[in-house]
């Protein structure tokens, strides 16, 4: 038996709660520098560095309104061909008035679209569900299956996709975040609209609603079952 093989038998325990490895950076390649600040300034994101040593070395970090993760490009940072990375995915709670925000700061977004269900293959830009990209949002708004694209001015391309609901495991159950207002705003829209249909069902005013929007909150994020 192989080492591989001994390894893949082995009952291995799941990393949580063992030493965090946390992604914090990607960078991304760009011919342009100053062009590429331009562009990612003009998108909202945070200005975290720009660091240079005469005409050989800069280095320039940005951050996603929200996000833990940001991205460096520069000069001498990586031997990636200019405009190579793609596929790199910003989550987003509302997708359309995250698309609506990139239009006014004038970036050139493609439509909202979802997937095909079972069927992957087809002409389009691949993305998480392949090459066949279905005009509009996700009929019945699933998690996880709805999106836009757009490129920087060198073709790194970039997907929103919307999360309104984690898969089970994705998150750790006993924490609960919110990145920005928006996002607990949109959280606290769900709710509202569930709670809703709760009081339908039983007839009658929630007078603990508090407890109700807060449970359902939390196990929305959690990826657990969702009150009724």
């Amino acid at each position: 038996m192989s080492q591989l093989d001994t390894m893949i038998e082995r009952d291995i325990e799941p990393s949580a709660g063992r030493v965090d490895m946390k992604l914090e950076v990607v960078v991304i390649p760009v011919a342009d520098v100053d062009r590429a600040k331009r562009f990612y300034s003009n998108l909202g994101w945070r200005l975290d560095a720009d660091f240079a040593a005469s005409d050989d070395w800069r280095v320039v970090q940005f951050t996603p309104p929200g996000s833990g993760c940001s991205v460096i490009f520069g000069k001498n940072v990586t031997a990636a061909a200019p405009g190579s990375a793609q596929g790199l995915y910003l989550i987003v709670s509302d997708i359309k008035a995250a698309r609506d925000e990139l239009l006014r700061r004038g970036v050139e977004i493609s439509e909202v679209f979802h997937d095909a269900g079972d069927v992957h293959a087809g002409a389009d830009e691949p993305y998480l569900f392949g090459r066949l990209r279905v005009g509009g949002p996700d009929p019945d708004h699933r998690s996880y299956r709805s999106y836009a694209s757009f490129n920087d001015p060198d073709g790194n391309g970039w997907l929103l996709q919307e999360v309104t609901a984690r898969l089970p495991g994705r998150v750790d159950a006993d924490d609960t975040t919110f990145t920005s207002p928006a996002e607990l705003a949109a959280a606290l829209r769900r709710a509202a609209a569930a709670h809703g249909e709760h009081e339908k069902r039983t007839g009658q005013h929630d007078a603990d609603w508090p407890d109700w929007y807060a449970e359902y909150m939390v196990a929305e994020q959690a990826g657990k079952e969702l009150p009724l």
